[in-house]
């Protein structure tokens, strides 16, 4: 017998779940680093360790994009892995506590709603909040998406 993974189907969306995306992911430098040059974003704060030593954190901050990617692609595997139909849209996304280099980023998804789709059959569309923290439990970011996602065959 063959067993693919999966993510959910529609009906399979819990609004009273807690999913919990394991294993964590221990950021390093070379993460940060590669991650900000490859997007061009030359902001000194992930960049440059003397300057950022002088700054308000003391040291370099992980870019945020880097963080945000990170909890939704982690959720990938449990929740949308070849069930999603698209991603169409961020709500709100806030970092309200710096990620460094050296921390581990922990992710967890809840349902915030969900609805059959009015105009695609066979599809409906799920709200949901990834949230971030750091290896102290930390909230380190936030971020509600909206998903189309395929009922069950």
């Amino acid at each position: 017998m063959d067993i693919e993974q999966r993510g959910l189907w529609f009906e399979e969306f819990d609004l009273d779940a807690r999913y919990l995306h394991r294993p964590g992911r221990t950021v390093t430098e070379a993460d940060n680093t590669l991650f900000t040059t490859m997007t061009m974003n030359t902001q000194a704060l992930h960049l440059d360790a003397a300057w950022s030593e002088k700054q308000e954190f003391g040291q370099r901050l992980v870019n945020s994009m880097f963080t945000l990617s990170t909890i939704v692609g982690a959720s990938v595997a449990q929740l949308t892995q070849g069930t999603i139909v698209a991603n169409l849209g961020f709500g709100s996304v806030v970092f309200p506590h710096p990620l460094f280099a050296g921390n581990t980023l922990y992710s967890e998804t809840r349902v915030l709603e969900k609805r059959l789709s009015a105009s695609r059959p066979g599809q409906g569309i799920v709200t949901l909040e990834h949230t971030g923290r750091n290896q102290d439990g930390t909230v380190v970011a936030v971020a509600v998406r909206t998903t189309l996602v395929r009922c069950a065959p």
